[in-house]
């Protein structure tokens, strides 16, 4: 993993827009981490350890801030107003010039297009730092995410998927191109 092709602008970061707030996590949010990503779906789908417990959050939350200080991962939590989290959306540098996106929602909290108004958030504010080009990664069946995908106007890339994978087991997973300028 390399580093991202644009940079935030230095300290916390609040992103504000489509009634979201989009903010950096913090310590009082651990017990909610483990709320939102200790659930069997973000098991399923995302990197995240599992079980997801406050150790596991306050690994991810250390592990975050160490990724954000080498510019490799900024991760934010994603809620309405600044407060309570709700899920999260990642900006993951690649070896390209494409910034890769990840997001995951809690799933007392689905259906209010939660993902999709903060990836049209997040790209519309990466694109003011110097960010063109965004990727997505998604395995073929997780319907969900392949909805987001479309929602927010990214391109499935032909030809098959790419191996690769997670937590010890074999995946193969769609590319999703958006371009931006």
């Amino acid at each position: 993993m390399g580093t991202l092709h644009w940079r935030p602008p230095p300290g916390p970061l609040r992103i504000e827009g489509d009634g979201l707030v989009l903010r950096e996590w913090t310590v009082a949010d651990l017990p909610r981490m483990v709320e939102l990503f200790d659930e069997p779906s973000i098991d399923r789908w995302t990197p995240l350890e599992s079980p997801f417990d406050l150790a596991a959050a306050n690994r991810y939350l250390t592990r975050a801030g160490h990724r954000r200080v080498d510019g490799a991962v900024l991760q934010l939590a994603i809620t309405v107003d600044g407060g309570e989290p709700l899920g999260e959306l990642l900006f993951i540098a690649s070896d390209d010039d494409a910034t890769e996106l990840g997001y995951s929602v809690g799933v007392r909290h689905r259906g209010r297009r939660l993902a999709a108004r903060a990836v049209d958030l997040g790209i519309a504010t990466a694109v003011t730092w110097g960010a063109r080009r965004f990727r997505l990664r998604i395995e073929p069946e997780n319907a969900a995410s392949v909805a987001v995908a479309v929602a927010c106007g990214f391109v499935r890339s032909p030809g098959p998927p790419t191996p690769a994978s997670s937590k010890g087991r074999s995946i193969m997973l769609d590319l999703w191109d958006r371009a931006e300028g």
